[in-house]
Protein backbone atom coordinates (compact mmCIF):
# COMPACT_ATOMS: atom_id res chain seq x y z
CA UNK A 1 0.00 0.00 0.00
CA UNK A 2 1.28 3.40 -0.83
CA UNK A 3 2.32 5.39 2.25
CA UNK A 4 0.08 8.42 2.95
CA UNK A 5 1.73 11.74 3.73
CA UNK A 6 1.46 12.84 7.36
CA UNK A 7 -1.37 15.23 8.20
CA UNK A 8 -0.10 18.61 9.29
CA UNK A 9 -2.21 20.73 11.61
CA UNK A 10 -2.71 24.33 10.56
CA UNK A 11 -1.76 26.71 13.38
CA UNK A 12 -4.76 28.72 14.60
CA UNK A 13 -4.52 32.44 15.30
CA UNK A 14 -5.04 33.21 19.01
CA UNK A 15 -8.49 34.59 19.72
CA UNK A 16 -8.69 38.15 21.09
CA UNK A 17 -10.10 38.37 24.63
CA UNK A 18 -12.52 41.08 23.50
CA UNK A 19 -13.69 39.29 20.37
CA UNK A 20 -17.20 38.93 21.77
CA UNK A 21 -17.46 42.72 22.26
CA UNK A 22 -17.05 43.74 18.63
CA UNK A 23 -19.30 46.82 18.86
CA UNK A 24 -17.51 48.18 21.91
CA UNK A 25 -14.12 47.40 20.37
CA UNK A 26 -15.07 49.25 17.17
CA UNK A 27 -16.16 52.29 19.17
CA UNK A 28 -12.89 52.35 21.12
CA UNK A 29 -10.71 51.86 18.02
CA UNK A 30 -12.60 54.49 16.00
CA UNK A 31 -13.49 57.07 18.58
CA UNK A 32 -13.44 59.85 15.96
CA UNK A 33 -16.16 59.69 13.35
CA UNK A 34 -14.89 59.24 9.79
CA UNK A 35 -16.59 62.44 8.65
CA UNK A 36 -14.87 64.48 11.35
CA UNK A 37 -11.53 62.89 10.50
CA UNK A 38 -11.91 63.76 6.82
CA UNK A 39 -12.90 67.35 7.64
CA UNK A 40 -9.88 67.76 9.92
CA UNK A 41 -7.60 66.38 7.24
CA UNK A 42 -8.97 68.77 4.61
CA UNK A 43 -8.60 71.72 6.99
CA UNK A 44 -5.03 70.76 7.79
CA UNK A 45 -4.21 70.40 4.10
CA UNK A 46 -5.67 73.84 3.37
CA UNK A 47 -3.58 75.37 6.16
CA UNK A 48 -6.56 76.58 8.20
CA UNK A 49 -5.84 74.63 11.41
CA UNK A 50 -3.51 75.40 14.28
CA UNK A 51 -2.11 78.80 15.16
CA UNK A 52 -2.63 81.74 12.78
CA UNK A 53 -0.09 81.80 9.98
CA UNK A 54 -0.15 85.42 8.91
CA UNK A 55 1.40 88.31 10.82
CA UNK A 56 -1.91 90.16 11.00
CA UNK A 57 -3.65 87.19 12.58
CA UNK A 58 -0.87 86.78 15.12
CA UNK A 59 -1.02 90.46 16.02
CA UNK A 60 -4.81 90.25 16.41
CA UNK A 61 -4.52 87.28 18.73
CA UNK A 62 -1.85 89.01 20.81
CA UNK A 63 -3.93 92.18 21.03
CA UNK A 64 -6.94 90.17 22.21
CA UNK A 65 -4.91 88.46 24.92
CA UNK A 66 -3.45 91.78 26.07
CA UNK A 67 -6.94 93.34 26.20
CA UNK A 68 -8.33 90.44 28.23
CA UNK A 69 -5.41 90.65 30.67
CA UNK A 70 -5.90 94.42 30.94
CA UNK A 71 -9.62 94.02 31.76
CA UNK A 72 -8.86 91.44 34.45
CA UNK A 73 -6.11 93.61 35.94
CA UNK A 74 -8.29 96.74 36.01
CA UNK A 75 -11.17 94.82 37.63
CA UNK A 76 -8.89 93.43 40.32
CA UNK A 77 -7.43 96.88 40.99
CA UNK A 78 -10.89 98.46 41.28
CA UNK A 79 -12.03 95.73 43.65
CA UNK A 80 -8.94 96.25 45.80
CA UNK A 81 -9.51 100.02 45.87
CA UNK A 82 -13.25 99.69 46.63
CA UNK A 83 -12.79 97.13 49.43
CA UNK A 84 -11.61 99.66 52.07
CA UNK A 85 -14.42 102.05 51.07
CA UNK A 86 -17.08 99.36 51.50
CA UNK A 87 -15.59 98.29 54.82
CA UNK A 88 -15.55 101.90 56.02
CA UNK A 89 -19.18 102.44 55.00
CA UNK A 90 -20.16 99.25 56.81
CA UNK A 91 -18.38 100.38 59.98
CA UNK A 92 -20.07 103.78 59.77
CA UNK A 93 -23.47 102.13 59.37
CA UNK A 94 -22.83 99.89 62.38
CA UNK A 95 -21.76 102.91 64.43
CA UNK A 96 -24.96 104.76 63.44
CA UNK A 97 -27.07 101.77 64.43
CA UNK A 98 -25.31 101.58 67.79
CA UNK A 99 -25.80 105.31 68.36
CA UNK A 100 -29.50 105.15 67.48
CA UNK A 101 -29.93 102.12 69.72
CA UNK A 102 -28.29 103.93 72.63
CA UNK A 103 -30.48 106.97 71.99
CA UNK A 104 -33.61 104.80 71.95
CA UNK A 105 -32.55 103.14 75.22
CA UNK A 106 -32.02 106.55 76.83
CA UNK A 107 -35.43 107.75 75.65
CA UNK A 108 -37.06 104.60 77.00
CA UNK A 109 -35.40 105.12 80.37
CA UNK A 110 -36.53 108.73 80.33
CA UNK A 111 -40.10 107.64 79.60
CA UNK A 112 -39.98 105.14 82.46
CA UNK A 113 -38.68 107.84 84.82
CA UNK A 114 -41.38 110.30 83.77
CA UNK A 115 -44.02 107.60 84.18
CA UNK A 116 -42.76 106.86 87.69
CA UNK A 117 -42.84 110.57 88.54
CA UNK A 118 -46.40 110.92 87.26
CA UNK A 119 -47.50 107.85 89.20
CA UNK A 120 -45.90 109.20 92.37
CA UNK A 121 -47.68 112.55 91.92
CA UNK A 122 -50.98 110.80 91.32
CA UNK A 123 -50.60 108.69 94.46
CA UNK A 124 -49.69 111.75 96.49
CA UNK A 125 -52.68 113.71 95.18
CA UNK A 126 -55.05 110.79 95.80
CA UNK A 127 -53.58 110.22 99.27
CA UNK A 128 -54.52 113.74 100.20
CA UNK A 129 -58.05 113.14 98.94
CA UNK A 130 -58.31 109.68 100.49
CA UNK A 131 -58.37 107.68 97.25
CA UNK A 132 -54.89 106.17 97.15
CA UNK A 133 -56.04 102.55 97.41
CA UNK A 134 -58.48 102.95 94.56
CA UNK A 135 -55.80 104.55 92.38
CA UNK A 136 -53.41 101.66 93.01
CA UNK A 137 -56.11 99.18 92.05
CA UNK A 138 -56.92 101.08 88.86
CA UNK A 139 -53.23 101.28 87.93
CA UNK A 140 -52.85 97.54 88.53
CA UNK A 141 -55.88 96.54 86.48
CA UNK A 142 -55.12 98.94 83.64
CA UNK A 143 -51.48 97.87 83.37
CA UNK A 144 -50.16 101.37 84.02
CA UNK A 145 -47.97 100.24 86.93
CA UNK A 146 -45.45 97.43 87.27
CA UNK A 147 -46.51 94.51 89.46
CA UNK A 148 -44.80 91.64 91.24
CA UNK A 149 -45.98 88.63 93.17
CA UNK A 150 -46.65 84.88 92.88
CA UNK A 151 -48.18 83.41 89.78
CA UNK A 152 -47.77 81.07 86.83
CA UNK A 153 -45.14 80.83 84.10
CA UNK A 154 -46.39 79.28 80.85
CA UNK A 155 -44.03 78.68 77.91
CA UNK A 156 -45.57 77.94 74.49
CA UNK A 157 -43.30 77.04 71.57
CA UNK A 158 -43.59 75.81 67.99
CA UNK A 159 -43.15 72.14 67.21
CA UNK A 160 -39.60 70.95 66.61
CA UNK A 161 -40.24 70.33 62.91
CA UNK A 162 -42.61 73.22 62.31
CA UNK A 163 -43.28 74.49 58.79
CA UNK A 164 -44.55 77.77 57.45
CA UNK A 165 -48.22 77.88 56.58
CA UNK A 166 -49.19 78.38 52.97
CA UNK A 167 -51.44 81.42 53.38
CA UNK A 168 -50.36 82.71 56.79
CA UNK A 169 -53.97 82.98 57.98
CA UNK A 170 -54.70 82.62 61.69
CA UNK A 171 -55.32 79.04 62.73
CA UNK A 172 -58.95 78.18 63.25
CA UNK A 173 -60.23 76.25 66.25
CA UNK A 174 -61.13 73.33 63.97
CA UNK A 175 -59.98 72.08 60.60
CA UNK A 176 -56.64 73.92 60.64
CA UNK A 177 -53.59 72.61 58.83
CA UNK A 178 -50.78 70.82 60.62
CA UNK A 179 -48.00 73.40 60.39
CA UNK A 180 -46.66 72.92 63.90
CA UNK A 181 -46.55 76.70 64.47
CA UNK A 182 -48.24 78.64 67.24
CA UNK A 183 -50.84 81.03 65.81
CA UNK A 184 -52.24 84.27 67.17
CA UNK A 185 -55.57 82.63 67.95
CA UNK A 186 -53.77 80.07 70.10
CA UNK A 187 -52.23 82.87 72.17
CA UNK A 188 -55.58 84.63 72.38
CA UNK A 189 -57.14 81.53 73.89
CA UNK A 190 -54.22 81.09 76.30
CA UNK A 191 -54.48 84.69 77.55
CA UNK A 192 -58.28 84.62 77.83
CA UNK A 193 -58.07 81.32 79.69
CA UNK A 194 -55.61 82.81 82.20
CA UNK A 195 -57.81 85.87 82.73
CA UNK A 196 -60.84 83.65 83.36
CA UNK A 197 -58.81 81.45 85.72
CA UNK A 198 -58.05 84.41 88.00
CA UNK A 199 -54.93 86.13 86.64
CA UNK A 200 -54.51 89.70 87.88
CA UNK A 201 -51.81 90.77 85.36
CA UNK A 202 -50.35 89.09 82.26
CA UNK A 203 -47.35 89.69 80.02
CA UNK A 204 -46.04 87.89 76.89
CA UNK A 205 -42.29 88.01 76.27
CA UNK A 206 -42.06 91.04 78.55
CA UNK A 207 -44.95 92.83 76.81
CA UNK A 208 -47.58 93.82 79.40
CA UNK A 209 -51.18 93.25 78.36
CA UNK A 210 -53.96 95.71 79.08
CA UNK A 211 -57.70 95.74 78.49
CA UNK A 212 -57.03 97.30 75.07
CA UNK A 213 -54.20 94.97 73.99
CA UNK A 214 -54.58 93.19 70.66
CA UNK A 215 -53.04 89.85 69.69
CA UNK A 216 -53.11 89.29 65.96
CA UNK A 217 -51.10 87.89 63.07
CA UNK A 218 -49.02 89.48 60.32
CA UNK A 219 -48.13 86.64 57.99
CA UNK A 220 -46.56 83.98 60.20
CA UNK A 221 -45.60 86.44 62.97
CA UNK A 222 -47.62 87.14 66.10
CA UNK A 223 -48.06 90.79 67.09
CA UNK A 224 -48.96 92.09 70.52
CA UNK A 225 -49.91 95.76 70.34
CA UNK A 226 -48.17 95.91 66.93
CA UNK A 227 -44.92 94.53 68.35
CA UNK A 228 -43.71 91.25 66.80
CA UNK A 229 -42.95 88.38 69.14
CA UNK A 230 -40.43 85.58 68.60
CA UNK A 231 -41.01 82.03 69.87
CA UNK A 232 -40.82 80.61 72.45
CA UNK A 233 -43.67 82.67 73.93
CA UNK A 234 -43.23 83.13 77.67
CA UNK A 235 -46.49 84.07 79.38
CA UNK A 236 -46.30 85.37 82.96
CA UNK A 237 -49.53 85.64 84.95
CA UNK A 238 -49.64 87.10 88.47
CA UNK A 239 -52.15 85.56 90.85
CA UNK A 240 -52.67 82.66 93.23
CA UNK A 241 -50.14 80.37 91.57
CA UNK A 242 -51.46 76.91 92.47
CA UNK A 243 -55.14 77.74 91.98
CA UNK A 244 -54.39 79.64 88.79
CA UNK A 245 -52.45 76.70 87.33
CA UNK A 246 -55.11 74.14 88.25
CA UNK A 247 -58.02 76.21 86.97
CA UNK A 248 -56.31 77.01 83.70
CA UNK A 249 -55.30 73.41 82.93
CA UNK A 250 -58.85 72.22 83.66
CA UNK A 251 -60.47 74.99 81.61
CA UNK A 252 -61.56 74.69 77.98
CA UNK A 253 -58.62 76.83 76.86
CA UNK A 254 -56.16 74.74 78.85
CA UNK A 255 -57.56 71.56 77.30
CA UNK A 256 -57.31 73.22 73.88
CA UNK A 257 -53.60 73.90 74.49
CA UNK A 258 -53.13 70.31 75.61
CA UNK A 259 -54.78 69.10 72.37
CA UNK A 260 -52.33 71.20 70.35
CA UNK A 261 -49.49 69.55 72.19
CA UNK A 262 -50.75 65.99 71.65
CA UNK A 263 -51.94 66.33 68.06
CA UNK A 264 -49.59 68.89 66.51
CA UNK A 265 -46.42 68.77 68.57
CA UNK A 266 -46.81 72.26 70.08
CA UNK A 267 -44.47 72.37 73.07
CA UNK A 268 -45.83 73.73 76.35
CA UNK A 269 -44.57 73.91 79.92
CA UNK A 270 -46.36 75.41 82.92
CA UNK A 271 -44.92 76.01 86.38
CA UNK A 272 -45.96 77.75 89.58
CA UNK A 273 -43.63 80.62 90.53
CA UNK A 274 -43.23 82.25 93.90
CA UNK A 275 -42.19 85.66 92.57
CA UNK A 276 -42.87 87.21 89.17
CA UNK A 277 -42.16 90.75 88.00
CA UNK A 278 -44.20 92.27 85.20
CA UNK A 279 -43.32 95.67 83.71
CA UNK A 280 -45.81 98.44 83.13
CA UNK A 281 -47.41 98.75 79.73
CA UNK A 282 -45.46 100.94 77.33
CA UNK A 283 -48.48 103.08 76.50
CA UNK A 284 -51.83 103.25 78.21
CA UNK A 285 -54.65 105.09 76.46
CA UNK A 286 -57.05 106.65 78.94
CA UNK A 287 -60.63 106.86 77.81
CA UNK A 288 -63.31 108.47 79.94
CA UNK A 289 -67.08 108.38 79.63
CA UNK A 290 -69.13 111.51 80.00
CA UNK A 291 -72.78 111.64 81.06
CA UNK A 292 -75.21 112.55 78.33
CA UNK A 293 -77.11 115.84 78.72
CA UNK A 294 -80.80 116.34 78.24
CA UNK A 295 -80.22 118.16 74.94
CA UNK A 296 -78.15 115.35 73.50
CA UNK A 297 -80.81 112.84 74.51
CA UNK A 298 -83.49 114.90 72.74
CA UNK A 299 -81.26 115.30 69.72
CA UNK A 300 -80.70 111.58 69.42
CA UNK A 301 -84.30 110.63 70.04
Amino acid sequence: MPQQPPVRSTPTRPRRPDASMSLLTNVMDHSLDDGYAEAAARKKAAGDGGMPKTLRAKLGLAAGLVLAALVVTVGAAQARVAAPVVAKEREELIDRIDEETDAADKLEKSVDQIRDDVSAMQREALRDSGGSGQADLVGLLSGATAVHGPGVKLVVNDAKESTTGGDGDPRETSGFSDTGRVRDRDMQRVVNGLWESGAEAISINGQRLTALSAIRAAGDAILVDNRPLVPPYTVLAVGDGQKLSTRFQNSADGLYLNALQENYGIRTAISVEGELRLPAATSVIVRTAQPSTEKSEKGTS
